[in-house]
């Protein structure tokens, strides 16, 4: 069976400053959502409608303070709301770690609320934008959990050929490599179906809504193969915490994706001209 390698978290020293490899994947997805989402603007839809290069810098930076805010929040209130309720203040201690995909979620919805209301376009005009442009940069995080050793999966059979020990868990039982799993379908198989998808001219929303329901499947199922964190276990219904947040992300994503209905881009849905 394998071992994990057991990686330096920090990448590079320079002095007094070090620079860990999670902070680099961190850059890495905010690059690819920077090339990917000005790929999208020259698409014609968008470049109809006046999307430029600077508009995706502002997206940007607004997505940072979401993910960032939203992330911390979600973490504190979804996970540990006792601990965290009773000492607020480290809710803002962002170096002792703990981050929420799904409070950083709706930290970024929040934040593309602003900026549409600002910018005054339809909120899912600027959501179908940036839907195929996140699975890379989660896809890169999960590369960090991986080089970090955290977030390992279940014990699995010692004759899988990818059973892998995770010495940070203190045991030498053989686990699945969850970060890999997530990886491979909430990234990479997310963002091909999400790319190829979007190339195509839908009705507004609809490529919002497919996010959520292929996000939400893909990570309820790798869910089945990540060790539940050690001070929730498995709640209801055997599901873990993450297994019970994605599952109004699904019904949400399904929603959105009918009340959408059939059209193109030129045909706005219902939702497609309310403004945030």
């Amino acid at each position: 069976m394998l071992v994990h390698p057991q990686f330096d978290p920090i990448a590079l020293r320079l002095g007094p400053l070090a620079i860990h490899w999670y902070g680099l994947t961190y850059l890495v997805a905010f690059g690819l959502f920077l090339w990917l989402a000005t790929l999208r603007t020259r698409q014609p839809y968008y470049a109809q409608r006046g999307w430029t290069r600077r508009d995706v810098e502002d997206l940007l930076f607004f997505g940072v303070v979401g993910v960032i805010v939203g992330g911390r929040l979600g973490y504190s209130l979804f996970y540990k709301p006792g601990y965290y309720l009773s000492n607020p203040l480290e809710m803002l201690m962002l170096w002792k770690g703990g981050m929420s995909f799904h409070g950083g979620l709706l930290g970024v919805l929040v934040a593309m609320a602003v900026f549409a209301r600002r910018r005054q376009r339809a909120f899912f005009e600027v959501t179908d934008l940036i839907a195929p442009c996140v699975p890379l940069g989660l896809a890169s995080g999960r590369i960090g959990n991986f080089i970090n050793g955290e977030l390992w999966g279940r014990a699995a059979d010692p004759s899988l050929p990818w059973a892998m020990v995770f010495p940070q868990s203190g045991s030498d039982i053989p686990r699945h490599p969850s970060q890999l799993y997530q990886f491979s379908l909430e990234g990479v198989l997310l963002f091909i179906l999400l790319w190829v998808y979007a190339r195509r001219p839908h009705a507004t929303g609809r490529v919002s809504g497919a996010f959520l329901v292929g996000y939400g499947t893909f990570r309820f199922i790798a869910e089945y193969f990540r060790e539940p964190d050690s001070f929730l276990g498995l709640l209801a219904l055997n599901m873990s915490m993450g297994q019970w947040l994605c599952v109004p992300m699904v019904l949400a994503g399904v929603l959105l994706w009918w009340r959408a209905g059939p059209g193109d881009h030129g045909k706005p849905a219902r939702v497609a001209g309310s403004q945030a």
